[in-house]
């Protein structure tokens, strides 16, 4: 991506990045209401307004303080939507059904955008003034609803994936994993700041993104 000023940075990201984090904080409300737990409904969190998710630190601060960095990565969260474990049908199975579904919204939010990268790259010539706008927004879009996806899917808890891994593994493993959640973060962060785990996401990103863009009949080149 070309080398934008931060005001273009946060008009170009600012839209991506709180659909990408508000939309997968309701996926996680709206599945567990289907499994039985109304906990995200009863307290207004089943709603598209990023007002309800913003986490002034994961939402605001964080990215933008990426947005500065030279070489960063995008990445935020969310207010997470509260869940009530014990109103659901079958808690750990469908705790890690309600984990998935945040991942999942990302890929299928990442999809959309690809598709509206396809409509950038055609309308270019008839609305360039339109078309360039839409084209960076929807690269950011695919970007950064990729990296929570892959992020998430990070087998530790508190992250989505250490709550799928969680909901799969027998009891007494489930609960030896379990325990590491209260340092689940700080491992993350640790493991983020050395380069480690990026290392490993990065590839795993890219070819998502180079599926997403074959699927479009852009064959990789936007």
């Amino acid at each position: 991506m070309l080398d934008f000023s931060l005001p273009q940075k946060i008009a170009i990201w600012a839209l991506p990045v709180l659909f990408a984090i508000t939309v997968h904080e309701v996926a996680h409300g709206f599945v567990a209401r289907r499994l039985g737990d109304r906990t995200a409904q009863m307290m207004g969190r089943l709603t598209l307004n990023p007002l309800k998710h913003i986490d002034p630190v994961g939402t605001v601060l964080v990215p933008l303080a990426m947005l500065l960095l030279p070489g960063g990565f995008l990445f935020g969260w969310a207010k997470p939507v509260p869940i009530g474990y014990n109103n659901l049908g079958n808690p750990k199975r469908d705790m890690a059904i309600v984990a998935a579904a945040g991942p999942l919204s990302n890929l299928l939010m990442a999809a959309g955008w690809a598709l509206l990268l396809r409509l950038s790259v055609e309308l270019l010539q008839p609305l360039p003034w339109a078309a360039q706008p839409l084209f960076f927004m929807a690269q950011a879009g695919i970007a950064i609803n990729l990296i929570l996806m892959i992020l998430n899917l990070v087998p530790i808890p508190p992250l989505d994936g250490g709550r799928v891994l969680t909901g799969l593994l027998p009891a007494r493993q489930a609960a030896a994993l379990g325990a590491i959640e209260p340092y689940g973060l700080i491992i993350v962060l640790a493991l983020l700041l050395s380069g480690v785990l990026w290392r490993i996401l990065q590839p795993v990103i890219q070819l998502f993104n180079q599926l997403l863009l074959v699927m479009v009949g852009l064959g990789g080149s936007a």
